[in-house]
């Protein structure tokens, strides 16, 4: 049983927290094209494998209870209780600040290829292009750090 719940929290990693990661940086190259409907699909998509994320923490709780005691990992484990911080926080940062800005970044470039009929100008302002770069890098970056601290374990 063990060896099934580390197996799906590794494969749920990698197909749901990967795409969880990069979809936003697709976004904004998309918000710089001035594709309205894509920012807005890759939008519900970020949120949707946020939301699925879950998902991986739930198989990680499973791997964790069918770990060997002599392994000596427990939920006051260093490296699991920060994980499991560092992770929350991820998730909220793209759910609250990162699937908003995108949201919104739609809605604007919809509006603005709507009254002008065509691609915003080089150089201008994005509405939400800053929120979801530095959104979607910090979440990325505690994603990154879980990983150190799944195979680090200290």
């Amino acid at each position: 049983m063990e060896l099934l719940f580390n197996t799906l929290h590794i494969v749920s990693a990698v197909f749901i927290v990967g795409p969880m990661a990069i979809l936003p940086m697709t976004a904004m190259r998309s918000m710089r094209a001035g594709e309205a409907g894509q920012v807005a699909a890759l939008a519900k998509s970020v949120y949707l494998f946020s939301l699925l994320s879950v998902l991986v923490a739930f198989f990680g709780f499973g791997a964790l209870g069918m770990a060997d005691a002599d392994e000596g990992f427990s939920f006051g484990s260093t490296w699991v209780w920060l994980s499991i911080v560092l992770y929350v926080i991820a998730l909220a940062i793209n759910l609250f600040l990162v699937v908003p800005a995108m949201r919104s970044a739609a809605e604007a470039l919809s509006t603005e290829a709507l009254s002008t009929n065509a691609m915003p100008a080089t150089g201008t302002k994005i509405a939400g292009y800053s929120r979801v770069a530095m959104g979607s890098g910090i979440a990325s970056l505690l994603l990154v750090l879980i990983v150190v601290l799944m195979v680090w374990k200290p």
